[in-house]
């Protein structure tokens, strides 16, 4: 009799649908909500994505996992609540509450792991602490959707039962390492990572959308062109990234897609096709890898409407182009597609992108600094130099892709003057991998007309806290004194000023964190929450901000 394995995972719910992604331990037919569809097979590994339409609008309906017509999943002594779909009503104005976070490792959910103090210890799971908040309130105080944006495992900071079953095969001796080899042992993660019983409820109950950063791969994934040759010319590196991106498009990825781009996908039709998709969604890995280097690659970015507040997830991680002279964070045809996707936006335009694009302003000066010393500013000895320091500081955010990060900023204030279509109220750049929060504003020039709101919030860890001398400096980077150390730095390699200002006006804070946005008409509110040990409540509010 067949089980589950991991899932079910509530992914994309829209007005009259919802798609439900799971792993099973054997081939068999997959049914919620009396929509089924056959498992598919990958590597000898088993997966579903229900389709399930005709839902009614604005209803709130309970479901179930059947496999092969037998119910595999609530369990029959599941303390949780039954799973539920929650769709949206299709009215414009209907009020949104998203959740979001990013950089969440996997420990257990005790001592001496939730402890900052102990070696062991990373905290309390935000994530989990919002489970608990959940479990204590109503169903119409629950958020209406979740975003994670980075980082959902960590390929070479890998949890304990990953570990063992590591040592215990190959060791740990050669290359990588403690880190992950192969497809193989990425299913161990994601398993790991997705199966603890509370997090799997809150998994099986928000509707989910995703999108990688580096530690989803290896850290400092796609830093630089010289990143990734020393990386190829190692032995263990091409089983990582096509295995890590294969693991991606099945476990992220693929419930990323709304129905619609489902049935236009060419990949996950082929993969229905044969008896294991293995052969094919390695090549179509490789396939996605090869863009950096200047291949054809593969879109991981993309769009969810909630109403009229439009979600754009950018990729700023898997596509990038990285030779020197020019570098960008995606190519032309997927920057066509961005452009396109931010024309007539309603009320609110959220960018979501696993690294922020407004840093602390002493950050962005080193990084555009560096950039353009990789580039060749002070001459070859200093890019030589140049290119080890950014391997080492991890200076590779959007301040140090100018040509991009302008290009954004162009854009933002194109839409936000009403160019493109109505001016939307808010437009929210959405980010994490920096292990800090924060909220900051954009200010643009009069002359550029710009009437919306433009702030990034920055949601990270969610559990995995940097170590305090790396948060005196970060605490640092958003003073003054940083500033004038950032601008300086930057009239020293001759790269022009940004061309908007902007500061951070709330934060850093440096906990583990769960950040909410809650919209409603045209008004918009930042939320961040700190985890807080003790019997009380699971989670503390230290910052709130009105957007709009």
């Amino acid at each position: 009799m067949p089980s589950l394995l991991l899932g079910p995972l509530l992914r994309h719910v829209d007005e009259t649908s919802a798609t439900v992604w799971v792993e099973t331990d054997e081939p068999c037919e997959v049914s919620v909500l009396d929509c089924s569809t056959p498992t598919f097979t990958v590597a000898g590994h088993h997966y579903a994505l229900v389709v399930c339409a005709g839902l009614s609008p604005g209803t709130t309906t309970p479901y179930a996992v059947h496999l092969d017509g037998t119910q595999a999943w609530p369990l029959p002594d599941d303390p949780y609540p039954p799973p539920t779909v929650r769709t949206r009503t299709g009215e414009g104005a209907e009020p949104l509450r998203l959740l979001f976070g990013s950089c969440r490792v996997t420990r257990p959910h005790d001592a001496p792991y939730t402890s900052t103090r102990s070696k062991e210890g990373v905290g309390i799971d935000a994530l989990h602490a919002y489970g608990q908040r959940m479990l204590s309130r109503e169903e119409p105080a629950w958020p209406d959707a979740l975003l994670l944006v980075g980082d959902q495992v960590y390929a070479d900071e890998v949890s304990p039962r990953t570990l063992e079953h590591i040592e215990r095969t190959r060791g740990t001796e050669a290359p990588p390492g403690e880190g992950v080899a192969d497809f193989e042992e990425y299913t161990l993660l994601y398993r790991e990572a997705w199966s603890d019983p509370l997090i799997r409820w809150v998994l099986s109950t928000l509707p989910t959308a995703m999108v990688f950063d580096d530690h989803d791969i290896h850290d400092d994934w796609n830093t630089s062109a010289q990143w990734r040759r020393s990386m190829q010319a190692t032995d263990w590196w091409a089983a990582r990234i096509e295995g890590g991106l294969m693991a991606y498009w099945l476990y992220q990825h693929l419930g990323n897609l709304a129905p619609d781009a489902l049935a236009q996908d060419e990949t996950w039709a082929a993969l229905k096709q044969v008896d294991d998709g293995e052969d094919l969604l390695r090549e179509y890995a490789r396939t996605a890898d090869a863009e950096a280097d200047g291949g054809k690659g593969v879109r991981w970015s993309y769009r969810r409407d909630y109403g009229d507040v439009r979600l754009l997830v950018l990729d700023s991680r898997g596509g990038r182009v990285l030779e020197t002279g020019d570098r960008s964070m995606v190519d032309a045809r997927e920057w066509d597609w961005i452009v396109e996707q931010t024309k007539d936006c309603a009320s609110h335009l959220l960018l979501a992108s696993s690294l922020p694009v407004l840093l602390p302003p002493a950050v962005h000066g080193l990084e555009a600094w560096n950039e353009a010393v990789c580039d060749g500013a002070w001459g070859p000895r200093w890019a030589r130099w140049g290119e080890k320091v950014r391997q080492a500081a991890d200076l590779e955010h959007w301040a140090a892709f100018r040509g991009s990060f302008e290009a954004l900023l162009d854009l933002v204030a194109d839409v936000g003057s009403g160019k493109t279509g109505p001016a939307p109220a808010t437009i929210t750049f959405l980010g994490g991998d920096v292990h800090f929060s924060y909220l900051a504003q954009a200010r643009f020039a009069s002359s550029r007309q710009v009437t919306s709101a433009v702030h990034q919030a920055v949601c990270s860890p969610v559990r995995n806290p940097v170590y305090r001398p790396v948060q005196l400096m970060d605490r640092f980077a958003r003073t003054q004194g940083g500033r004038a150390v950032g601008r300086a730095l930057m009239r020293a390699a001759r790269v022009p000023l940004p061309p908007v200002d902007w500061s951070v006006d709330r934060g850093p804070t440096f906990a583990n964190a769960i950040g909410a946005l809650e919209i409603e008409g045209r008004t918009s509110l930042f939320r961040l929450e700190r985890t807080v040990a003790g019997d009380g409540q699971p989670l503390e509010t230290v910052l709130e901000e009105r957007l709009a």
